[in-house]
């Protein structure tokens, strides 16, 4: 018959291997983050449109991570500086970007390739060369703080001679209003403008680097490395390569924070732009 002590022993071992087995199955399931995108387009096809990256990076990493997106300009900055549950992980511009690594401790992971500048557009029949030519017209752009729009606002610090600024959803809206000659002119990523043959640009902004891939400090050093090193080898493996193809893009490039190093910058005149002393 079992001794008093040896029962207490079998039951403490018991519990211990319990513990281990659920402490283990819990280590062992993927976690999930969230994929910020900003809200460059309408909701629905931002997914679409980024969903390959998603499910590469959750094919690669073993977690589990889904796409987040938001209405527009003014609720993304709204939800991006509630810090206490913010986004895992986000792709957008450079000035958000450098927000986040100063305000937020977030690490920047990767970018996309080249720049990305800006430029006021009008149709081939409103020829206008010159911005001052522009001050009381109507001008679309997405809401600040968009990038456009703050490269607008930077082109009429007088808050008495401006043009009268039209929201936009999207900037394929903006083009479309301008060729039917509801609003004058807009400011869209010069690479759109691009393809338009029947748009007249009036002036393009300084280039900044592109969209920038950050990772948030909750998220676990080793998972981080896993997201990096799975966007910068993309490109040499099939499953990256069909992901950067229904981006539209050939690779993801090395990035840090010296990268985007200032541009946050633009966001100081933003109602709630706060970034804690150095």
């Amino acid at each position: 018959m079992p001794t008093r002590n040896a029962t207490s022993a079998s039951v403490i071992f018991f519990f211990v291997t319990l513990f281990t087995t659920l402490v283990y199955s819990a280590a062992s399931r993927a976690a999930e983050y969230t994929l910020a995108i900003q809200p460059i387009l309408p909701q629905d096809e931002l997914k679409k449109r980024f969903q390959p990256l998603a499910d590469y990076l959750s094919q690669e990493t073993g977690q589990t991570i889904t796409i987040t997106t938001q209405r527009n300009f003014l609720f993304y900055w709204t939800k991006m500086r509630k810090q206490k549950k913010g986004f895992d992980l986000v792709l957008d511009a450079a000035h958000f970007t450098d927000y986040r690594v100063k305000a937020q401790g977030y690490t920047v992971l990767a970018k996309l390739p080249d720049t990305v500048s800006f430029s006021i557009v009008t149709s081939e029949d409103n020829f206008i060369l010159d911005k001052e030519e522009l001050i009381s017209l109507r001008v679309a752009t997405m809401p600040s703080p968009s990038l456009g729009a703050l490269r607008l606002e930077e082109l009429f610090p007088n808050p008495v001679r401006t043009p009268f600024y039209i929201w936009e959803r999207n900037t394929t809206v903006a083009v479309e209003n301008i060729l039917s000659g509801k609003i004058d002119a807009a400011i869209i990523p010069t690479r759109l403008a691009s393809t338009y043959s029947n748009l007249n640009i009036v002036l393009t902004t300084e280039p900044v680097p592109h969209m920038g891939l950050s990772a948030s400090p909750d998220v676990p050093a080793e998972v981080t490395e896993k997201i990096r090193q799975a966007l910068l080898t993309a490109s040499n493996n099939e499953s990256g390569k069909q992901m950067l193809a229904r981006l539209r893009i050939n690779n993801f490039e090395p990035a840090s924070s010296e990268v985007y190093d200032g541009y946050s910058d633009l966001l100081k005149e933003v109602f709630g732009y706060k970034i804690p002393a150095q």
